[in-house]
């Protein structure tokens, strides 16, 4: 059994900074693209960031200059440090993982909960 459970989000004003973290834990053999995805109210999930094991990463364009993405693989963990938040950037925070549970075995996507962002003054 994987899990993802990421925390940080919250309530910011314009301007402001937070910090999302997801850990991945239970049987994982290998982790490859981690990512960010956001679902704001009415709209459809859309991806934020993503960082493959090795590799460039990506950011869908509204994001780039703001928010970066990393991750700890010691400690199967991915983080995104959101700078410079606007309103429109309040949604769920979803953590996406590509994990493998057993050698040679096929990565499946797994994803946390979310957490919810609110961008506002």
């Amino acid at each position: 059994q994987v899990q993802l459970v990421e925390s940080g989000g919250g309530l910011v004003q314009p301007g402001g900074s937070l910090r999302l973290s997801c850990v991945a834990s239970g049987s994982i053999f290998g982790i490859y693209a981690m990512g960010w995805y956001r679902q704001a109210t009415g709209k459809t999930r859309e991806l934020v960031a993503r960082i493959p094991s090795s590799g460039k990463t990506v950011y869908t364009d509204s994001v780039k200059g703001r928010f970066t993405i990393s991750r700890d693989n010691a400690k199967n963990t991915v983080y995104l440090q959101m700078n410079s938040l606007k309103p429109e950037d309040t949604a769920v925070y979803y953590c996406n993982a590509v994990i493998s549970v057993v050698r040679g075995g096929t990565p499946n996507d797994y994803w946390g909960q979310g957490t919810q962002v609110t961008v506002s003054s």
